[in-house]
């Protein structure tokens, strides 16, 4: 039978492993004639297409939404840069999110971590997105970036709202596009106080805020935009990724016993979480020029999505990849992308997902997930959990 797959389709957004597995066996080049588009599914060509700045292009966007449908639009944010300006923006911005400052966060986030579990305790229950993950990441992006805290709730709001989708078509709503256009306006009037009162530091807004580009510097409209693309990335994923470990853990309680026995182990259980669960489905570029893949002609000027979520499952980089293995240990994963690209922010989410785990496993080692109660999100673009109740059992 001929394969069939679309993104947007509602039988692919139900359940896109199925069409995973027979696009990476069957057509690992897929052409979607209605969108004049292709689909890369396995690892390896998506890992060498992501270090391929020559050939693959990012300044007509990224998301499905931007690339296939095109009803969200082009606007100048750091994922949506290609080399040279790209490098040099990355360059000042990464500071923020190596290693060592993220350290000097890490107290704060795990505080958070525990006022919220030490009050699930007390009510028996908590949401592991909105009333814990989304609480948690935003702080953490909040402090990243040089936002203030208390602003933390609204903004987790506006970008929950940008990340819903029409329930027909699974395509962005006119909601989101709102919420996006709001969540603009926020970063540029902190752009705008941040120029009135500068600051010396390292803090993804000042750099945004003071970053020359050809000899000039961002208008409040360009920098507001950088500083949008770096609160979306913060906070909307870990939550998601949270989500999907502890319904997995659940699943599988003698490797939650392990966890909770030798917290050592999380670093590598979250790595497994990533790969197994990854929320972001696909991401893609344009053709710069003609390229050869599988027998296949990809045209300059064509979109190329990259299933992640289909290649972080590839046997061909993964031994029995359907099989969730906290011990794993891959030495290479997608979920973070990869090349040019790859996702800044990675250290942050190791840690907080690192502190997540630690904290409630700590507490809870016996919590039991209420999937009755759990909404799903089904979209094209991200698949996991908008709420999930967890009763602490303690």
């Amino acid at each position: 039978m001929t394969i069939d797959y679309d993104p947007f389709a509602e039988a692919v957004r139900n359940d896109p492993h199925p069409w995973y597995r027979r696009l990476r066996d069957e057509a690992p080049a897929y052409y979607m004639e209605r969108y004049d588009g292709w689909a890369l599914s396995r690892f390896q060509d998506i890992w060498d297409a992501s270090a391929d700045v020559e050939n693959y292009s990012t300044l007509r966007g990224t998301t499905p939404a931007q690339l296939l449908v095109r009803d969200q639009p082009v606007a100048p944010m750091i994922n949506l840069m290609d080399p040279p300006e790209h490098t040099k923006l990355r360059a000042a911005l990464r500071g923020a999110f190596l290693p060592n400052p993220v350290r000097t966060i890490e107290p704060a986030a795990r505080k958070l971590a525990v006022e919220l579990l030490d009050a699930a305790r007390d009510r028996g229950e908590f949401d592991a997105v909105a009333g814990f993950g989304a609480r948690i990441s935003v702080t953490v992006t909040c402090l990243a970036i040089g936002l203030p805290v208390e602003d933390g709730p609204m903004l987790t709001g506006l970008v929950q709202r940008f990340f819903h989708h029409d329930p027909d078509s699974g395509g962005i709503a006119p909601e989101g596009l709102t919420a996006l256009q709001e969540l603009g306006a926020y970063c540029e009037a902190m752009v705008r106080a941040r120029r009135r009162a500068p600051r010396d530091t390292n803090s993804a807004l000042d750099v945004v805020v003071r970053y020359e580009q050809g000899g000039r510097r961002f208008d409040d409209a360009e920098a507001a935009s950088h500083v949008s693309m770096l609160v979306i990335g913060g906070s909307e994923t870990l939550p998601k990724v949270l989500a999907n470990g502890l319904v997995r853990l659940a699943e599988y309680p003698e490797q939650r016993a392990r966890l909770a026995h030798d917290p050592s182990l999380v670093p590598d259980a979250f790595d497994e979480i990533c790969r197994y669960d990854m929320p972001t489905q696909l991401l893609g570029r344009t053709l710069r020029r003609d390229v050869r893949l599988h027998g296949q002609t990809l045209r300059a000027g064509q979109p190329v999505m990259f299933l992640y979520a289909s290649a972080n499952h590839d046997p061909r980089e993964f031994t029995d990849p359907d099989r969730f293995d906290i011990g794993r240990k891959p030495p290479r994963i997608l979920t973070f992308g990869a090349g040019a690209h790859q996702c800044l922010g990675r250290h942050v989410a190791r840690m907080e997902g690192r502190i997540c785990l630690e904290e409630i496993l700590a507490r809870f080692p016996h919590y039991e997930v209420d999937l009755e109660r759990a909404v799903r999100l089904h979209t094209e673009f991200v698949q996991g959990f908008a709420s999930l109740p967890v009763r602490t059992g303690a």
